[in-house]
């Protein structure tokens, strides 16, 4: 395998593609109208798409809206990241909170509608 990584499907590329680059200092390695490639700053094989969701290049099937996914990242610091979030008007759903596996875990939602797990161990 050389690469492997998750595209999320939305409408809104650009605000979607702001919206990690904002939250979690990703960087943009491509960019487009209908594909924006975003990798972490510090690893960049870590890496996230953001396709748009009509595109010819998408299957008809994947044309209708996703359900189902959380999207988890594991940051150094879950409360640095939610105080970032507050600021810049994220949709919170659960503010961070310990959980009995051991991290610290909070639920955003980005402009697509994906629901996001920003984690960090306790």
């Amino acid at each position: 395998m050389q690469r492997c990584f998750t595209n999320i499907l939305t409408e809104e590329v650009a605000a979607t593609a702001a919206f990690y680059q904002d939250l979690l200092a990703m960087k943009p390695q491509f960019e487009s109208d209908w594909f924006v490639s975003l990798a972490d700053a510090e690893n960049p094989s870590l890496e996230l798409g953001i396709l748009k969701q009509t595109s010819e290049i998408v299957p008809a099937r994947a044309q209708r809206a996703t359900a189902g996914v959380i999207l988890t990242f594991v940051v150094n610091d879950c409360a640095e990241v939610y105080e970032r979030a507050q600021a810049l008007g994220v949709n919170v759903v659960e503010a961070p909170r310990e959980m009995p596996y051991g991290q610290m875990r909070m639920i955003v939602r980005d402009p697509a509608g994906t629901f996001v797990d920003i984690s960090s161990p306790v």
